[in-house]
């Protein structure tokens, strides 16, 4: 299992749970931490046994950001790993969620500050969960800075444009209950628990038919910007050959017979 000083990994059954781990700084982005990141997603994409991904960050953060100390030029942590980014250029945008989407379901489990890169991370996940006193928002055009992990892009179509614009616009931080009224978040939960929050949704994923899950998860995805036309087309492309499958005949016989069914990718 992988990890760097930076990014913890660790298994909760059938769910990898990724952990931003640099709280001194408030999680803010490390080379480590990209480097990390990157590779637990593509360990959650080849590992069949994983079903879930849980992302949180430790010491009460999601994250912060990009470390803008080092893009002052006063260094990054992490530089051993230089080389990683080297050998693949689009590693960071990998890492974060812009270029990359794993085929797993991802949660996010976000305490404290989820801010700048931290709220474009989350645009890359597709189930989140907060602790009531974590604050959202885009600061980059606070700094002089744009916003380049694809929000832009990606905020106008996940909540409505008004509220993207002002979010993108004002630089001004979110609290969680006005994240989850514009849509952004979908659940808020008492300080602390949102882990706990985010590990029962995992369970209730786990406990479905993995090929199911992956295929919806796709074709939700895949028909986003379609016609609708185009979309249920796609859909029963993609969502037809799920019935041929061994785990559709586990799953009916489960049900028929009353007991949890025994899914094996097959």
């Amino acid at each position: 299992m992988g990890g760097t000083e930076h990014l913890t990994v660790r298994r909760e059954g059938a769910t990898l749970v990724l952990t931003l781990n640099r709280p001194e700084a408030k999680n803010a982005l490390s080379i480590s931490m990209l480097v990390g990141l990157y590779d637990g997603w593509i360990e959650a994409d080849k590992d069949d046994e994983v079903r879930s991904i849980v992302l949180t960050g430790a010491g009460g953060a999601f994250c912060a950001g990009m470390d803008l100390k080092a893009l002052a030029g006063q260094g990054m942590a992490g530089e051993h790993l230089r080389d990683r980014l080297k050998a693949d250029p689009d590693l960071h945008w990998k890492a974060m969620l812009r270029h990359h989407r794993p085929r797993k379901p991802v949660i996010a489990a976000v305490e404290g500050y989820c801010v700048a890169g931290g709220t474009e991370i989350l645009q890359g996940t597709d189930i989140r969960v907060a602790g009531e006193s974590a604050t959202f928002g885009l600061f980059e055009v606070k700094r002089g800075l744009f916003p380049i992990g694809g929000s832009t892009v990606r905020l106008q179509r996940q909540i409505p444009r008004t509220h993207a614009l002002e979010m993108l616009l004002t630089g001004r931080p979110y609290s969680a209950r006005e994240a989850a009224a514009v849509g952004l978040v979908g659940h808020v939960v008492p300080d602390g628990t949102a882990l706990d929050q985010a590990l029962e949704i995992a369970e209730q994923i786990n406990a479905c038919g993995p090929l199911a899950v992956e295929a919806v998860k796709a074709s939700v995805y895949e028909t986003a910007e379609m016609t609708e036309t185009d979309g249920l087309a796609s859909e029963l492309k993609r969502g037809w050959p799920i019935f041929d499958t061994a785990d559709a005949k586990e799953g009916a016989r489960a049900f028929a017979e009353k007991r949890p069914a025994v899914y094996k990718r097959e």
